[in-house]
């Protein structure tokens, strides 16, 4: 097997998103069980509801850190691997790119924030409405990753002009 550069930035590639995709798979289940945790704890007071959301927030959150870090590589390789095809589709994904981390990974980190180190600070109903903008968060973020990557299967609605000089 020849090892070019395109393969060798396949593997790399294809090494970095199959770690990645564990992470915000599971994140994105889980931040809607957390939010049905808190939920029946503020119904019920059974303690047993909060000490399983203590456990799984700690779950929770090693996988919001390791899919947060492995994303980042991935938008390096996007940079660095795929220079061409970032330069070429940059028009139409890095809005959708911009969306998915300003939008809804802001909304979701902000929110962590307040997960990981408000239970103390803020009221029991802001605490699960933080519990909510998580799994909300979590949800948009995956919609605007698929839609990035429909697109890229589907690539539809953008049209690539060529200038051509007048000829004389």
């Amino acid at each position: 097997m020849d090892m070019t550069a395109l393969l060798l930035s396949r593997i790399q590639f294809a090494f970095t998103i199959t770690f990645h995709i564990i992470f915000p798979s599971f994140t994105i289940g889980l931040a809607a069980w957390l939010t049905v945790l808190e939920a029946l704890h503020l119904r019920t007071a059974r303690p047993v509801y909060q000490l399983l959301f203590e456990f799984c927030l700690k779950i929770f959150g090693v996988a919001f850190g390791l899919g947060v870090v492995s994303g980042i590589v991935m938008a390096f390789q996007f940079g660095t691997n795929w220079s061409v095809l970032s330069k070429m589709s940059g028009p139409i994904q890095g809005p959708l790119l911009m969306f998915e981390t300003f939008w809804a990974f802001m909304l979701e980190a902000s929110f962590f924030g307040v997960l990981i180190f408000g239970r103390s600070r803020v009221r029991p109903w802001f605490y699960l409405f933080s519990t909510a903008m998580v799994a909300l968060g979590t949800s948009f973020s995956a919609f605007w990753i698929m839609v990035n990557n429909s697109w890229m299967q589907v690539p539809s609605g953008y049209v690539m002009a060529m200038c051509r000089r007048p000829s004389r």
